[in-house]
């Protein structure tokens, strides 16, 4: 009898929405507890004008009341369409589902990437994820659906391509090839808070890019051999379903199709218009980013002083629209790309052929309401803000040196990092006390700032108050083949290894970067 309460209990699963409901109503009963118990903190900010501290008193707030329901109701549609992720996975689609349709994605994959063995293909899908992490979030709503299709033309599971690239954005969120918008938004904070001990101290936007571009090859290889060595293992081997086997063989064996001379022209010339369009289109991208010429600079915000900050500032066109941009370079390829190899045959059949390959998103635009509701009524609680505050003032009152602190630190913002996965948030409330600190303690304050960065990245993969996991969690279900759905404690589980080793290989790193003490950018070491 036990054992049959056992495989019960084994075979129960809650349905993603279900479970984003279910948090929902979690947090109303927790900010009811937390109020009642007078949970709060206070914590300084630093005023930029005058360079002042200011105190900041918050609590939680109790939303299991009339006012709570008032914004729960009042707000649920400004909630759902205020969601990044929707827009974006919007926009994103309308340009993968022209390629795909066209034939681009998968003559492409055919005739470039199956010529690549495995592990050098996923090492390079981690690398370009962790790169993307440069311009926002687009890595999550572009590369999650490009890598399985990927995945799944090489014959491997499209879920592992999905959990790669997740892991890859996620996991190396701190670490890209170049100053990017998560630099821009974080230096002015680390100015601030350094110009308390420091009026004349030069924070520089390139401080941390020696240390970044290292930290990206290393995260890289270390992804690759998780998801090849043990993710891949748990998730078991791969059986392509029937459709899929013929959709297969036509990609990859020398059918009789294949073998027509017409067929293999067609491509051909499909991938020179490809090639041909897609280096015109990158090329009027790049004047649109080159000021000072006839009609260029238009994805700049030049009321800005610097270029880095015209590129990646707060009001910079380029990264508002970065990802339609990629989006407009998929759909005039793959229309290229269809008008060269005849595959196109009208309007109609174009957009018909793309709406079959979006048709699954329904799903995840269900799923993103819910996640939208139980972020936003999360947010409005300020459980986060006050949990951040507490591990800042812990931070203070320690008072410890060194590499204790360094350790702190992380602790603190990767506990931190589960309940306000901001990165700009965090460091508003936290830079006024670790950066001080660390100068105190002869650690340079561009150290400080990647710090950040790295506990940002260790736990930001498994919390579903990150936006962009319901974009991940969603594409599991649509390729996923078992009965049940896919729920966030298992989506979570997909990913716990590169979480832990990638994580356990990010302090290792910082730690040992410290004691032998190499430059971390151009004239800065991890020391005053």
């Amino acid at each position: 009898m036990s054992k049959n309460k056992k495989l019960r209990l084994k075979k129960f699963s809650l349905h993603p929405i279900t479970t984003f409901i279910l948090l929902t109503f979690g947090v109303l009963l927790i900010s009811w507890i937390l109020s009642l118990l007078q949970i709060q903190a206070t914590y300084t900010r630093v005023r930029p004008e005058n360079l002042e501290l200011e105190s900041v008193f918050v609590s939680v707030k109790n939303l299991l009341n009339y006012e709570g329901m008032k914004f729960i109701i009042s707000k649920a549609s400004i909630n759902f369409a205020n969601f990044g992720p929707l827009i974006s996975l919007l926009i994103s689609l309308i340009g993968l589902s022209v390629a795909h349709a066209s034939g681009l994605i998968d003559t492409f994959i055919k005739r470039v990437t199956l010529n690549i063995s495995n592990k050098k293909l996923t090492f390079i899908l981690i690398l370009i994820a962790i790169f993307s992490s440069l311009i926002n979030d687009v890595g999550y709503v572009i590369l999650i659906p490009l890598s399985a299709l990927l995945f799944l033309a090489n014959g491997r599971s499209p879920l592992l391509g999905i959990i790669a690239a997740f892991s890859g954005v996620a996991f190396g969120y701190g670490a890209t090839f170049f100053v990017g918008s998560m630099e821009v938004n974080l230096i002015s904070l680390t100015t601030s808070s350094v110009r308390l001990i420091d009026p004349t101290f030069h924070v520089s936007l390139t401080s941390n890019l020696f240390i970044m571009i290292a930290f990206s090859i290393i995260l890289a290889v270390v992804g690759t051999i998780v998801i090849e060595n043990i993710v891949l293992k748990r998730l078991g081997k791969y059986k392509p379903s029937l459709e899929e086997t013929q959709d297969l063989e036509k990609m990859i064996s020398p059918s009789e199709e294949q073998q027509k001379i017409a067929l293999e022209i067609n491509e051909k010339r499909g991938l020179r218009y490809t090639y041909i369009v897609g280096i015109i289109v990158i090329l009027l991208f790049i004047y649109m980013l080159i000021p000072n010429l006839p009609g260029s600079g238009m994805l700049l915000d030049m009321k800005e002083n610097t270029y880095l900050r015209q590129l990646f500032g707060p009001n910079s066109y380029f990264q508002d629209g970065f990802t339609y941009m990629v989006s407009l370079f998929f759909l005039i390829t793959g229309i290229a790309y269809g008008l060269g190899a005849k595959t196109l045959k009208g309007d109609k059949s174009l957009i018909e052929k793309a709406s079959e390959y979006a048709k699954n998103v329904g799903s995840i635009i269900a799923l993103m309401f819910f996640a939208s509701q139980f972020i936003a009524v999360f947010e409005e609680s300020n459980i986060g803000t006050v949990i951040t505050a507490i591990g800042a003032n812990l931070i203070r009152d320690l008072s410890f040196s060194g590499i204790p602190l360094i350790l702190l630190v992380l602790l603190v913002i990767i506990v931190c990092n589960l309940v306000l996965p901001s990165p700009v948030s965090k460091w508003t409330i936290l830079s006024p006390v670790v950066v001080p600190l660390m100068m105190q303690s002869n650690i340079a304050p561009q150290f400080a700032q990647f710090i950040l960065r790295a506990g940002d990245s260790i736990t930001k993969g498994i919390t579903p108050l990150l936006a962009y996991f319901v974009v991940y969690l969603g594409y599991l279900n649509i390729y996923n083949k078992d009965k049940e759905p896919i729920t966030i404690r298992r989506a979570i589980s997909y990913v716990m290894p590169c979480c832990l080793i990638m994580g356990l290989t990010w302090i290792l790193l910082i730690v040992g970067w410290y004691l032998i003490g190499l430059p971390i950018g151009p004239g800065v070491t991890p020391t005053l």
